[in-house]
């Protein structure tokens, strides 16, 4: 596989792996199902992947850890903190609010290196900022681990464009992680011409819509009682019913192309820019594999036009998040 560059020092796979859904927020799944799945991703030249200490919370760092052991030397692992967790809950209940304090923040690394069981993380993030703390501050302390070489790269996610740049004035961020797909467009504008004129990778989660692009599902009773998507205002019946049609369109322009609806919005994605890596998950090995394979799509400007137009987000019903909590989408 390709690679692009995150920063001016890390250098991954075009294609990354969101790892959260093998133990958080979908379902999860069994844990030799989910080894096998990692292992065939770096099979693949996927070496980029992409946990936190927030799912499960701690039970998908130590699974990517222990998956990921004996390709140590051939990864890129990259890990997030940033909230107070209540480890007598599980799931999304477990967050208890967001913690950007620098002595938090070593103390989250420590645990982290110690779940991964390795020596440095490869892109540590701060998962949310803390509006209580200044940014100067989170970062000088993650800097610390930098200098301390317990930490190769940093990076923030779900921050705009001023905080980017106080940041990266402290110390230089090696990406962005926001989510970013055809129906959530909202780092277009300030937020990525900020890390195109940085140097800074973006990293956009769920560029599949959260799997609603794959078309692959079509109701909300497909999803399961624990499934975070339950809780987000474009997967109510109603939303997901009207915007069903959105989907044909994007399936039946893949069907033209002889790809999969899932590739086509991938590969949307990847076009627009070659410091942009995305992370779509995967628990199946199959989607996994059509996900590595969209990074050998190339679509010409009218494709992306066309499409761009054709899915406006302001077409989708339903925001992207409801009043699930104050760190939710918060920059």
């Amino acid at each position: 596989m390709t690679k692009r560059k995150l920063g001016p020092h890390l250098a991954v796979s075009a294609v990354g792996l969101g790892c959260m859904g093998m133990s958080h927020a979908y379902g999860g799944q069994d844990e030799r199902d989910a080894i096998r799945t990692l292992h065939r991703a770096v099979e693949l030249g996927v070496d980029f992947f992409d946990t936190a200490e927030v799912y499960g919370p701690f039970e998908n760092e130590i699974l990517v850890g222990k998956a990921l052991k004996p390709y140590r030397d051939k990864v890129a692992i990259a890990t997030k903190f940033g909230f107070r967790i209540d480890t007598s809950k599980h799931g999304a209940n477990a967050i208890a609010g967001v913690d950007g304090r620098p002595e938090h923040v070593r103390e989250v690394a420590e645990a982290s290196l110690k779940r991964l069981g390795v020596e440095a993380i490869d892109l540590f993030y701060q998962h949310r900022p803390d509006p209580q703390v200044p940014i100067e501050d989170t970062v000088g302390a993650m800097a610390d681990l930098v200098n301390a070489g317990k930490v190769r790269a940093l990076g923030l996610s779900e921050v705009g464009a001023e905080t980017l740049r106080r940041a990266h004035a402290v110390h230089p961020m090696s990406a962005l992680q926001s989510e970013y797909s055809l129906w959530t467009r909202d780092p277009e504008g300030d937020i990525l011409d900020a890390c195109r004129e940085l140097g800074i990778g973006f990293v956009p989660f769920s560029p599949l819509g959260r799997g609603f692009l794959t078309g692959k599902i079509h109701k909300a009773e497909e999803l399961g009682d624990d499934d975070f998507r339950r809780t987000l205002p474009r997967f109510s019946p109603e939303n997901m019913a009207a915007n069903a049609s959105l989907v044909k369109l994007l399936e039946d322009m893949a069907a033209a192309k002889g790809i999969t609806a899932a590739q086509l919005a991938l590969a949307w994605v990847l076009n627009q820019g070659d410091f942009i890596v995305p992370i779509p998950g995967a628990r199946k090995i199959a989607h996994l594999e059509q996900n590595v394979a969209a990074a050998r799509i190339a679509l010409a400007p009218e494709e992306l036009r066309t499409l761009g137009e054709m899915l406006a987000p302001e077409k989708f019903a339903g925001n992207r998040y409801g009043d699930t909590g104050a760190w939710v989408g918060k920059r």
